[in-house]
């Protein structure tokens, strides 16, 4: 794990222990820090307590003289009552970004990229770990994907730690000065948790603000926000679009197919320059590159019929890449399963491509709203759940058409979350080919 002399002697509340939280109550204790933690579950409060910490609530504790109060990403900072309660004590709210950041130092040399953004981050974190890695250079991937990176072993010297940074884990840092910060894209998300867009932006924003002049800046530019962003960045800064990438190369790629991919590879080849991977290694690596779990991933192909996962596409602008990628050709051939617990944005972002699609799909909670606001524009199946669509889809769908998963809505009316969801379409598909 990551530990460091820097929290010897001092003391932290830890907030919140599913797997960041018990990671950062590890590392703490290890590092000899005192740690009181809390969680409503009794047996993750055990398992604190198993590793060293003290059992108490932040919120029922004197926290003066408290280094921190670590939460998970998850505690809704505008609506919590630990944000104030810690502000009266003069006690900062961090996440375990900030402590990694605090940790620094005491490592092996290495650079650091984080990647932010409202779609894309994923892929472009793990495209670049792909990278890195195949060219032979030692790396880590964590922040919001995979494993809470306190918890690893540190690199050694000359990696690469590549962090996906949601909004919630920027506003959780204030020392976290990246070597390469990038924005992918911005559009609304996430507002139950902002004073608008605008607050949401700021959180991106922030991001190249913790950076030091010689460090550098990666925006890709093809939507509004994030030209304001990059027009108000003063250090090194590199500009890319989604637009660089040529069509011929991109055939190359595999897993990176459609225009939202394009700027997703653009994004990661950027990184990997200034990194100082030559073009043969950037190519091997954007040819090798596999698609993660619930995101545009090819789960089988039944029938002549290719069915892709796309769960983790949890509002109308992520979902929006996913039609575009899949024209008529020359008709249409698009089969679209969606529908959930929508977040508010509709399917405005998606319409533009509703003449890429065959026939929908609608399931869950968004299904009347979501065929009220389809309208005439394209058939509609109202399915309800998960099964019925995937069987109403297979019966439809002819050899060289497409079913994609691409809710456009978060999945805890009928799941736990994204990837329940991904999971079980997954296994819907695979038992069609039984």
């Amino acid at each position: 794990m990551i530990s460091s002399r820097v929290f010897a002697g001092r003391r932290y509340a830890v907030l919140g222990l599913a797997r960041s939280g018990l990671a950062a109550v590890e590392a703490l204790v290890a590092s000899g820090a005192g740690v009181t933690a809390w969680d409503d579950r009794e047996e993750a409060r055990d398992d604190a307590m198993a590793l060293g910490a003290d059992i108490g609530n932040p919120l029922e504790i004197d926290l003066i003289g408290f280094a921190g109060v670590v939460v998970s990403p998850g505690v809704p900072l505008n609506r919590h009552p630990i944000a104030a309660h810690a502000r009266g004590a003069h006690v900062p709210v961090i996440g375990d970004i900030e402590l990694f950041a605090e940790a620094r130092d005491e490592l092996p040399a290495h650079k650091v990229v984080g990647i932010t953004g409202t779609n894309g981050k994923s892929t472009v974190t793990a495209l670049v770990t792909h990278m890195l890695e195949s060219a032979g250079i030692p790396t880590l991937m964590g922040g919001n994907i995979g494993l809470p990176i306190l918890s690893r072993d540190p690199l050694p010297g000359g990696g690469v730690y590549v962090l996906e940074l949601s909004s919630y884990q920027i506003d959780l840092s204030h020392s976290l000065a990246c070597d390469i910060a990038v924005l992918t894209n911005l559009s609304p998300d996430h507002l139950d948790r902002y004073d608008g867009f605008t607050g949401y932006a700021a959180s991106k924003a922030r991001l190249f603000s913790l950076q030091h002049r010689d460090q550098v800046a990666i925006v890709a530019v093809d939507d509004d926000p994030s030209k304001m962003i990059a027009s108000r960045i003063n250090h090194r800064l590199h500009r890319v679009s989604g637009k660089d990438v040529d069509p011929v190369d991109q055939v190359r790629w595999p897993a990176l197919q459609g225009p939202h991919n394009a700027q997703n590879a653009v994004c990661a080849i950027a990184v990997c320059r200034v990194l100082g991977l030559n073009d043969e290694q950037i190519e091997r690596g954007l040819a090798t590159y596999k698609s993660l779990p619930h995101r545009m991933e090819l789960v089988g192909e039944v029938g002549g019929v290719s069915w892709f996962n796309d769960s983790k596409a949890t509002n109308a602008a992520s979902a929006a890449p996913a039609l575009a990628a899949f024209p008529p050709a020359p008709d249409q051939r698009l089969h679209w399963i969606a529908g959930g617990k929508a977040k508010g944005d509709g399917l405005a972002a998606c319409r533009p491509w509703f003449g890429h699609v065959k026939r929908a799909y609608l399931i869950g909670e968004a299904m009347e709203p979501f065929a009220a606001e389809i309208g005439d524009a394209l058939p509609v199946d109202l399915s309800g759940d998960m099964a019925t669509a995937v069987a109403h889809a297979a019966a439809a769908a002819k050899p060289g058409d497409i079913v994609l998963l691409s809710p456009a809505c978060a999945s805890f009316d009928q799941f736990t979350d994204y990837e329940q969801r991904g999971d079980v379409f997954r296994g819907l598909v695979q038992a069609l080919g039984a």
